[in-house]
């Protein structure tokens, strides 16, 4: 059922989906989609992409576009965020949970790899910021919501790109906080999802051969994607300078036991988590 909205200024948002072809990206599409809202779906996949499209429309939604786009590539990002604004003249929010993943300890991980979780997670994150903030900025209104993780709070082992590029990604949300200080009606979000039942698991760049899993307790990526539009909604109109959600209260439990006693997370963490994220060894190296 759609849900509406008295408010004369409550009009079906237009948002924008970066890494919207699968995962939390593709499950926040449709939610926005149920709400009737605009929605542009971004991604690489364009197959993925018109399928996640052809659902939005199903479901619901104001009007559902896609764009072929890769996140490391600035003229690609700049022209996707250009026609988005062209098509309704405005954007009132961008969610961008575009990423990848690798396994491997930093000395025995694919150099390629590496560089791909690092681009992709937080130099892509970076670009998008970059082309979205002018539009936000110039709007005086509007929300970036940067899809995190628990891991850009906390550490584990074997896992370093992906920790580094999550680290980073929240790094970057508290500097554009800072930096759009002055606009009360531009909100900067950074939402770090736990662990989330999703392929980024299946598709990972593992160098270390496992065969990967999410660790319990998991999430639904569908509830992941109501904790950031329920961000997207309640900024509208308003910003409110952003801040840091977390998906998940077990996520506030892990991040307690990183900071209040870390000799004890860094003894226990690397056995527990190597036997709960791993299901097996592939034969693929």
């Amino acid at each position: 059922m759609r849900l509406t909205s008295s408010r004369a200024d409550e009009r079906p948002a237009v948002v924008v989906v970066v890494g919207a072809s699968s995962g939390i990206g593709r499950a926040v599409s449709l939610e926005l989609a149920t709400r009737g809202h605009h929605v542009g779906l971004l991604a690489r996949r364009v197959d993925e992409l018109e399928d996640a499209a052809l659902a939005c429309r199903s479901a619901g939604a104001g009007s559902a576009w896609v764009t072929t786009c890769d996140v490391v590539d600035d003229g690609q990002v700049a022209d996707a965020v250009a026609d988005a604004r062209a098509r309704h003249g405005r954007i009132d929010a961008v969610v961008h949970c575009a990423g990848i993943v690798t396994y491997g300890r930093i000395e025995d991980a694919d150099a390629e790899h590496a560089s791909q979780v690092v681009q992709t997670n937080l130099l892509g994150a970076m670009t998008v910021a970059r082309h979205v903030v002018p539009v936000l900025r110039e709007q005086r209104q509007g929300t970036l919501v940067l899809v995190g993780s628990l891991l850009g709070h906390i550490a584990v082992p074997g896992m370093t790109p992906y920790v580094v590029s999550k680290w980073g990604v929240r790094a970057l949300a508290r500097q554009l906080r800072i930096e759009n200080v002055d606009l009360p009606g531009v909100g900067i979000v950074h939402v770090s999802p736990g662990s989330v039942d999703t392929d980024i698991y299946d598709e990972a760049l593992d160098s270390a051969g496992a065969v990967n899993s999410p660790p319990p307790p998991m999430q639904s990526p569908e509830q992941v994607a109501a904790v950031i539009v329920r961000v997207i909604d309640r900024g509208r109109g308003r910003g409110r300078g952003g801040g840091s959600v977390q998906s998940s209260m077990v996520n506030y439990a892990l991040i307690a036991a990183f900071v209040v006693t870390p000799r004890v997370w860094d003894r226990l963490v690397g056995p527990v988590f190597e036997r709960v994220s791993h299901r097996g060894r592939s034969s693929a190296r």
